[in-house]
C-alpha cells in the first residue's frame, strides 16, 4: 500500500496549513507589498541579474548589438563562464585597488564615528547657542555630494585654491594636493569624513538622548569619574545604534562614487580609485567592457555581503541581536 508524503512527513502538512492560515490572514499586508516588489524586481532584480550574466560572457563595446540608423547590428559576444572573475582575481590590479579600497573605507568610517560621537557628546550637554551648532554641523549632510565635491576641488587646486592660499599666507609653501598619490588620497579622505560626520552624529546623538540620566545619577553618586561613565553606560548604551550605523557607512564609504570621480577623477594616474570607480571606468571610458566592469561589480557586491555576513556573527558572538 502506498504511503503519501505528506503521511511519510506530518510536519510538512502543517507547515502547509499554516502557511493557508497565514495568507488568509495576512493578504491584504502582502496586497500592498506587491507594488513595492515588483517595483524593486524591475529596477534592481533585473539589471543585477542581467550584470551577472554579462559578467560570463565577453561582450564589449565591439561586439555588443546596437541600431545605427536603419541597421541592425546583432550581438556576437560569447558566453565564457568564469574567465573574467579569474583574470581580475589572479591580476596585481585588483588587490591594489582592493587594498586602497581597504584603507580608504575604514580610515574614513573610523573618523566619521570618532568625531560624530565626540560632536554628539559635545552637543548633548546644556550649551549656549546649542541649536545653532547643530543646524552649522549638520550642513555639510544636507549638501548634494556631487555639489561639495567640486567645492573640495576648488579649495584643494594647487594654483588658485583656498588652502595653498591660507598656507603661502602663514608663510608654508604650496601643496600639490590632488598631483602627488599620497596627499591626493588625504585630500579625498578629507573631503569624506566631512561628508559624513553629520549622519554620525546626529545618530549618536539620538542614541544619546534615549539613555536613562538616572543611570549618570546613580554612578556619580557611587563616585564614577566622568570617563568611567562614558565607558561603562555611554558607549554600552550606544551598541545597538554604533553596529547599525558602522555597518550603514561601510557599505556607503566602499562605495562612495562622487567624491573619488568628482574630486580626483582617480588620479594622479589611477592612485585613488576604489573599486566602484574602476568598474565604472571599465564601462564608460575608452573601449567600453561591460563584461569586465559587470565582472568588477559582482565581485564588490560579494564583497560587501561576506562582509556584512561576518559583521553580523561577530556581533551575535558579543550578545548583540542584529
Amino acid at each position: 500500500m502506498a504511503v503519501s508524503l505528506t503521511e511519510k512527513r506530518p510536519g510538512a502538512a502543517a507547515r502547509a496549513r499554516a502557511r493557508r492560515r497565514s495568507w488568509h490572514r495576512h493578504w491584504y499586508a502582502w496586497a500592498m507589498v506587491a507594488p513595492v516588489l515588483i517595483v524593486m524586481a524591475a529596477l534592481i532584480g533585473w539589471p543585477l541579474a542581467r550584470g551577472v550574466y554579462l559578467s560570463l560572457t565577453d561582450a564589449t563595446e565591439a561586439n555588443v548589438g546596437r541600431t545605427i540608423g536603419v541597421n541592425v547590428i546583432p550581438s556576437r559576444y560569447e558566453f565564457v563562464g568564469l574567465e573574467n572573475y579569474l583574470g581580475i582575481l589572479t591580476s596585481g590590479l585588483f588587490w591594489a585597488k582592493l587594498a586602497w579600497t581597504v584603507v580608504w573605507t575604514v580610515a574614513c568610517v573610523a573618523l566619521h564615528y570618532g568625531l560624530g560621537l565626540g560632536l554628539a557628546v559635545l552637543l548633548h550637554r546644556k550649551l549656549r547657542f546649542r541649536s545653532v551648532y547643530r543646524v552649522l554641523l549638520i550642513l555639510p549632510w544636507a549638501i548634494p555630494a556631487f555639489v561639495a565635491a567640486f567645492i573640495w576641488r576648488y579649495l584643494f587646486n594647487s594654483d588658485y585654491g583656498v588652502i595653498n592660499a591660507m598656507l603661502e599666507a602663514a608663510g608654508f609653501g604650496a601643496v600639490g594636493w590632488l598631483n602627488d598619490p599620497f596627499t591626493a588620497r588625504i585630500a579625498v579622505i578629507a573631503v569624506n569624513v566631512w561628508l559624513g560626520v553629520p549622519f554620525m552624529m546626529v545618530a549618536m546623538l539620538g542614541g544619546l538622548q534615549s539613555i536613562p540620566k538616572e543611570l549618570y545619577e546613580a554612578a556619580e553618586v557611587d563616585g564614577a569619574t566622568p570617563w568611567q561613565r562614558f565607558t561603562n553606560i555611554t558607549l554600552p548604551s550606544l551598541r545597538a545604534v554604533s553596529s547599525t550605523v558602522i555597518l550603514l557607512g561601510t557599505i556607503w564609504t566602499f562605495n562612495m562614487f562622487p567624491v573619488i570621480y568628482l574630486v580626483t577623477g582617480g588620479g594622479p594616474g589611477s592612485e585613488t580609485e576604489i573599486l566602484v570607480t574602476y568598474a565604472f571606468r571599465e564601462a564608460f571610458t575608452g573601449v567600453r567592457n561591460y563584461s569586465g566592469s559587470a565582472t568588477w561589480g559582482v565581485i564588490i557586491l560579494l564583497l560587501l555581503v561576506l562582509m556584512a555576513f561576518g559583521y553580523r556573527r561577530a556581533l551575535r558572538k558579543t550578545g548583540e541581536v542584529w
